[in-house]
């Protein structure tokens, strides 16, 4: 019997299971890079009216509220001020609504008791602070009107400037 075709067969099977000498095994190299990114600290302020309603001279003192709201990214602390308003002649101390040239008299505090004189932190007044959640925040802001002030009818306004600082 000729074994010839099943030699070649045999040499066949057996180069193409073992590689040659100019197959290579291919060889890997890898490198790592770094992914970064800073995240500032950031806040928004919202606000809103403090609308104190109808006012009687002859009652009693008016109290009214509002809030603002900072959204601030978390562990971010801010401090929130108040300016004296826009009416000529208000100071931090004795904030002023005009209609007019006729003014009535009014302050912001820190609580509803009417103790902590709201402000930017001169002429004994008091500002707000906090730490940032990465949620809206809404603080409460009251205010008051003191009786007793004989004033024109009309309706009174003041425009106050509410700062965030982080």
């Amino acid at each position: 019997m000729n074994n010839r075709p099943l030699t070649l067969a045999a040499a066949l099977v057996v180069g193409l299971l073992v590689p040659s000498a100019g197959a290579m095994a291919l060889t890997n190299v890898t490198s790592q890079f770094s992914v970064t990114a800073t995240v500032a600290g950031t806040c928004t302020l919202a606000t809103a009216t403090l609308a104190f309603g109808a006012y009687n001279p002859g009652g009693s003192a008016l109290a009214g509220s509002t809030t603002v709201t900072p959204t601030c990214t978390t562990s971010t602390p801010y401090t929130l001020s108040f300016d004296k308003g826009t009416t000529t002649g208000a100071t931090i101390a004795q904030r002023l609504m005009t209609t007019g040239t006729v003014t009535l008299k009014y302050n912001l505090y820190t609580t509803a008791a009417d103790s902590t004189l709201l402000g930017d932190g001169t002429s004994g007044s008091s500002t707000l602070s906090g730490t940032g959640t990465g949620a809206a925040q809404a603080t409460t802001i009251y205010g008051l009107i003191a009786a007793g002030q004989y004033v024109t009818p009309g309706s009174y306004s003041d425009l106050i400037t509410a700062t965030i600082s982080y």
